[in-house]
């Protein structure tokens, strides 16, 4: 009954955060709590019938966390290996994969082995762990949430995020999201709306062109007219991308619903920025390689922690130090 009552508050406090503003970081949190005390109603209910059913689904619970889940890491480090190129960014999900591994396996074979105090160092690194992934497995269930809520309702400007190009060329992961735009653009005019499309992204290194004029002629080639087509051929950065191309629209078009289509993995980090830099805009996400998401994900987790580094920190100390203190205090008296 605690659980279910915990849960509910989660809950609500989680929908009143959600309908005042979709973008904001913490609602990542509370939707986690709402899914930790959730999962705790529905195994306490299960336990009324019978406590085989809970060993079962912890049994998965932890074949899947333990094994499962590190090795697909693994195996997902290599593919990145093979088809991307050797980068940091690139090796992030086999390091996640070695690192859960290590982890566990340190854990069961050593663990009863070491002294008091290695006991409490070991304890304080599992609940940093604990912690870490608790704010990764919100921020991705969550992010899911924001996408689908975003893409609902018409447009007035539809602002496509440039991402690179191979010379003059747009390459898969840009043409996703122009695809995924253009989608946007064709369905609102068919409802009888009047968006344009926003191309958005300056010329970078190995760039013979800006990546706006490289879309620009992508979305012509595909019969969209010049004139709904709005050039920012500045933007170096996804923050200069979102400023620059509100500064474009909102003088000619006062209060304008904005959407911008970025890569699925991108979509809340991008979403928590516009809110910080208090812009009237949704985000939507286009379709990303399979293969490509784990590293993609675990990179826009880290990139959001710095974002928020003050308050992580925090939260880990919280929960790292509160009941390692308790813990030593008990071994001392």
């Amino acid at each position: 009954m605690l659980f279910g009552i915990l849960a509910g508050i989660a809950g609500l406090v989680f929908l009143v955060r959600v309908v005042r503003e979709p973008r904001r970081m913490s609602n990542a949190v509370w939707f986690g709590i709402l899914l930790f005390f959730g999962g705790l109603w529905a195994a306490w209910e299960l336990g009324q019938y019978g406590y085989g059913m809970i060993v079962v689904l912890l049994g998965l619970l932890a074949l899947l966390i333990g094994l499962v889940l590190p090795f697909a890491l693994l195996a997902n480090g290599v593919i990145m290996l093979r088809r991307e190129s050797f980068r940091p960014a690139n090796l992030l999900s086999l390091l996640t994969g070695l690192t859960t591994i290590g982890l566990l396996g340190f854990t069961v074979i050593f663990g009863w082995r070491l002294e008091r105090p290695a006991q409490l160092v070991l304890m304080a690194v599992i609940l940093a762990f604990g912690y870490f992934a608790f704010l990764f497995v919100s921020l991705l269930a969550y992010s899911i949430v924001y996408g689908s809520l975003s893409s609902r309702g018409r447009v007035d400007a539809i602002v496509v995020l440039g991402s690179g190009l191979i010379g003059d060329r747009v390459p898969p992961l840009l043409a996703a999201r122009i695809e995924r735009g253009l989608a946007l653009y064709r369905r609102d005019r068919a409802a009888g709306g009047e968006p344009v499309l926003v191309v958005s992204g300056g010329q970078g290194p190995g760039e013979t062109t800006t990546e706006a004029a490289a879309m620009r002629d992508y979305l012509l080639a595909r019969e969209v007219p010049a004139e709904h087509i709005v050039l920012e051929d500045r933007a170096r950065t996804t923050e200069e991308n979102l400023r620059f191309s509100s500064a474009l629209v909102t003088p000619a078009r006062p209060g304008a619903r904005i959407v911008a289509v970025t890569n699925n993995y991108h979509v809340f980090r991008t979403a928590v920025l516009s809110y910080q830099l208090k812009l009237r805009m949704r985000v939507v996400g286009s379709r990303t390689a399979l293969y490509f998401l784990p590293s993609a994900f675990i990179r826009e987790f880290v990139a959001l922690l710095m974002q928020y580094r003050i308050t992580t920190a925090v939260g880990a100390l919280a929960v790292v130090g509160m009941p390692s203190l308790g813990v030593f205090l008990l071994a001392t008296a």
